[in-house]
């Protein structure tokens, strides 16, 4: 067009979620001094917009109200408005959604806050319609009547979010109460056990009927209490709970079936109609968890999802710098001449559609049979569509299909007088058919700020994932990402990680004009991906930046008072609060994690002071996990290392003799929760040489590689034997 369209301030931002609003009338800033001091100046209320760029309920907001020019006015006039994204700033986002969800009791995005001119919240909630219904009050009427209040009872408003600000203070405090120590293993184990089994559905698997999400913490904490209670009724039904969900997610529609992958959650409990939006996090720790659960059962159908997951993430989320984007959308055109996007269009499809796609007839099946009876059947697919009206309100999926694996390969084989071998082939042959199809369709939109965090997690899958499946190529993804992140996230001057990074024009990565510091979360993530890497590569150099970072985390975010880790550092006068994160969600909280990365950065330096300060989290948090574990799973697994004291495996021999490698690889195989994994290759000028002395003392028996496994530095016989060795990892 030959008129310029109109541009905000947030034009000149890199967050993809920012730039998407950069054309609204709303004449939007983004978070800083310029629209803090332009608030004062003027007096003016400030409303605070959070979201994401995936995030379906934040474009609905948008189309209705931000594009309005008529609400734009209305906004300009009477408030400072600033967007953020809360990727890239979750201290924000945390800080005003502890406000929302204290006042309202839900929380969720787009965030809505209205701020004092000095950055108090006093009033919020999530989506508003534009005008008002019949249970809703419109974002129109609450803008004119919050507009109004300040004019009118401004005196009282300042007084009100004082208040709120002191209790928010008082409410969200999370400290040592008194000489408390970290709380028994056993106790906070069962307790949570036991709520955890007491929500899971025996049908579907899962912790709730609907919706129902991935939570890869519940998952790694069952497998931890399997492994310690292996011969107990209690630790089969653990174990049993967390493959069965693995299964069913990984047949579900919450599974990319023809793209890989998975998509954030599902709606219902059937894990069938699911939000499609794609974010690294989930990706990175389910290659984890469905890789565990590989070591731990020895199914092959695990290993094929980890493979699945892992070919997502390196087709469609991988810089070519080595980095991981961190999404995909939900909401994409269904054609390239639509008008309006919907949500799972890129995903979803017609009867007809694959009837036409798939015609051919299947050799050696009952008569008449074509590609397309065998694949619709096998994926629950109806001629009207298979997605429960009660599942799609806004009418966007009506007579279209979600593939779900509705049965068996035997059961589908059997239905149509096949060799099970011969339909693994076919369905295939079908599915490639579908992925080329829906490449000529418009591709969601693809988030491309890169998050220090987010690619921790995903490096820790691709890590895991080499070790436990013995696949090369995965641990050199891994190290390329992680070299990636030295690059560009992080900061040698100062010895810092930054938060992002962004993909610029020609493909390059861009950092913005003032890089945001990292967060506890993105240390946290980063120094247990390292962790992975070592294990699996055994680069001593990913090791000796770990123990960098731990002793810079620890500088920067450590409560000398009250223990644990807050979220942010000190020394933001734009956060009104310091918190520390009280819940496993999505993601682990950064303190659970923390344990584990403590006592093995201990075990890798022979610092015990960590040990020590792992020890101050759990008593920090000790209430809590009494009181309520099944909030803090990660943590709770975390206990149970602690008080059972990680075993250093040591191999002695060369890493690349047939003999050394045979016993990693033994090593790598088993699940052992409280295991580190290191190698004495007799250069005593190494890194691990150097912090750990003892190892000098290691040999090699009757010249073979040969293991140890130590606890605090005291190690048991040498051990020479493959199958002995596997013995003692897996009591």
């Amino acid at each position: 067009p030959s008129v310029p369209r109109h541009a905000n301030r947030l034009i000149n931002e890199k967050s993809p979620y920012l730039l998407q609003h950069a054309h609204n009338p709303v004449d939007w800033y983004p978070w800083g001094q310029e629209a803090f001091d332009k608030a004062k100046t003027e007096n003016k209320l400030i409303f605070l917009s959070v979201g994401y760029s995936t995030c379906h309920w934040c474009h609905v907001m948008e189309e209705e109200s931000f594009k309005s020019k008529e609400i734009g006015e209305i906004m300009n006039e009477h408030f400072v408005c600033i967007k953020v994204d809360r990727e890239e700033r979750p201290d924000v986002d945390k800080v005003y959604m502890t406000f929302v969800q204290a006042t309202s009791g839900g929380g969720g995005w787009p965030m809505s806050v209205w701020l004092t001119p000095d950055l108090k919240p006093f009033a919020g909630g999530t989506y508003f319609p534009p005008e008002d219904g019949v249970n809703r009050v419109g974002f129109r009427t609450v803008l004119l009547r919050i507009a109004e209040q300040w004019k009118d009872n401004k005196d009282a408003l300042l007084d009100s979010s004082q208040r709120i600000l002191e209790a928010l203070r008082h409410t969200s405090e999370i400290r040592v109460q008194g000489q408390e120590s970290p709380p028994p293993a056993k106790e906070v184990m069962d307790n949570c056990f036991q709520q955890l089994s007491r929500s899971y559905d025996e049908d579907y698997g899962g912790f709730s009927k609907s919706p129902k999400f991935p939570t890869p913490v519940n998952l790694n904490f069952l497998f931890t209490y399997w492994a310690l209670h292996r011969t107990t009724p209690e630790g089969a039904r653990a174990l049993q709970m967390a493959l069965h969900t693995l299964k069913m997610m990984a047949h579900g529609g919450i599974h990319d079936h023809i793209g890989q992958g998975f998509h954030r959650y599902s709606t219902d409990q059937h894990w069938h109609v699911p939000h499609f939006e794609k974010m690294l996090y989930d990706q990175g720790q389910l290659a984890a968890v469905y890789s565990r659960a590989f070591q731990i059962s020895g199914d092959e159908f695990f290993a094929d999802v980890v493979r699945d997951i892992l070919l997502y993430v390196s087709r469609d989320l991988s810089d070519q710098a080595g980095g991981f984007y961190s999404a995909e959308d939900a909401d994409s055109y269904p054609t390239t001449t639509s008008g309006e996007k919907q949500e799972g269009a890129f995903c979803v499809w017609a009867a007809e559609e694959l009837r036409a796609l798939l015609p051919d007839p299947v050799k050696g099946a009952t008569e008449g049979t074509t590609l397309g009876d065998v694949f619709m059947h096998h994926y629950g697919v109806e001629e009207a569509g298979n997605v429960d009206p009660m599942k799609d309100p806004h009418q966007e999926l009506k007579g279209k299909n979600i593939l779900i694996a509705r049965c068996s390969p035997e059961l589908t084989a059997a239905r149509f007088g096949l060799e099970p071998v011969c339909l693994s082939a076919l369905l295939q042959e079908c599915r490639q058919r579908l992925s080329s199809a829906r490449a000529q369709r418009p591709r969601p939109h693809l988030d491309t700020k890169m998050l220090a965090a987010w690619n921790g997690l995903m490096i820790s899958g691709f890590a895991q994932a080499g070790a436990a499946l013995a696949e090369q190529g995965y641990v050199s993804r891994a190290a390329q990402a992680a070299a990636f992140l030295r690059t560009h996230l992080f900061d040698p001057h100062s010895g810092r990680l930054l938060r992002s990074c962004y993909r610029g024009k020609d493909n390059s990565v861009e950092q913005s004009a003032m890089p945001i510091q990292g967060f506890l979360e993105d240390y946290v993530f980063v120094i247990q991906a390292l962790f992975d890497l070592y294990e699996a590569s055994l680069e001593e150099s990913w090791l000796e930046w770990a123990l960098h970072l731990q002793h810079m985390q620890d500088k920067l975010f450590w409560d000398p008072k009250g223990f644990a880790y807050f979220s942010t550092e000190a020394g933001d006068s734009s956060l009104l609060l310091r918190l520390k994160d009280d819940q496993d969600g999505a993601e682990p909280t950064p303190n659970s994690v923390s344990v584990t990365n403590l006592l093995r950065a201990a075990c890798y330096s022979g610092h015990m002071d960590w040990v020590e300060k792992a020890g101050k989290i759990l008593a920090a948090f000790s209430e809590r996990l009494q009181k309520i574990p099944i909030t803090l799973p990660e943590m709770v697994r975390a206990t149970a290392v602690f008080h059972h004291t990680l075993k250093q495996v040591v191999v002695c021999g060369d890493p690349q003799g047939g003999d050394t490698k045979e016993m990693l690889h033994c090593v790598r195989s088993v699940f052992s929760p409280n295991k580190v994994l290191m190698v004495a290759d007799g250069d005593s000028t190494g890194f691990l040489y150097r912090q750990l002395p003892f190892l000098a003392s290691l040999e090699r028996k009757d010249g073979k590689a040969t293991a140890y496994i130590c606890s605090n530095f005291t190690c048991s016989l040498p051990v020479t034997s493959v199958q002995e060795l596997h013995e003692m990892l897996s009591p």
